[in-house]
């Protein structure tokens, strides 16, 4: 970790958005942008029960290339991300990004690229459980 990129993991448990605004909160920031992606009861027009995410073992290392592109880029205080795997009910929270920064224009910007860059380059995949009984990939190779 480094003094930007505060915390970054995936975790099979419930998320906690405290602790995510914490580990981003610092004297010199005065914004914290966030973004908390959660299970939503539908997708393409089909209902959806459930879920279950899943990564390669490669997540970590995706993940911290991810935050350190956009600490470089991006002028933040500092950065988390944390994702779920496991299965997840509708409503459950599935990922939670950060950034702070001096100003809100620099955090905004900053946690729209790391949710963005996450979902197109880390290798974590979901599976929906649809209502009638179907199911979809979404997001694999």
């Amino acid at each position: 970790m480094s003094d930007v990129i505060r915390l970054v993991d995936v975790r099979d448990e419930p998320l906690d958005l405290t602790e995510v605004f914490e580990t981003v909160g610092d004297d010199v920031a005065g914004a914290v942008a966030m973004f908390v992606g959660t299970v939503r009861d539908h997708d393409g027009g089909r209902g959806v029960d459930a879920l279950s995410y899943s990564s390669h073992p490669s997540v970590f290392d995706a993940m911290n290339a991810v935050a350190s592109s956009v600490a470089e880029e991006c002028a933040v205080t500092a950065l988390a991300v944390v994702h779920r795997i496991g299965a997840l009910e509708v409503g459950d929270v599935a990922v939670v990004a950060a950034a702070s920064a001096p100003h809100r224009p620099e955090a905004f910007a900053a946690c729209r690229e790391l949710i963005e860059r996450l979902k197109a380059q880390v290798p974590i995949w979901k599976l929906q459980l649809f209502d009638d009984g179907s199911e979809e990939w979404v997001g694999t190779p």
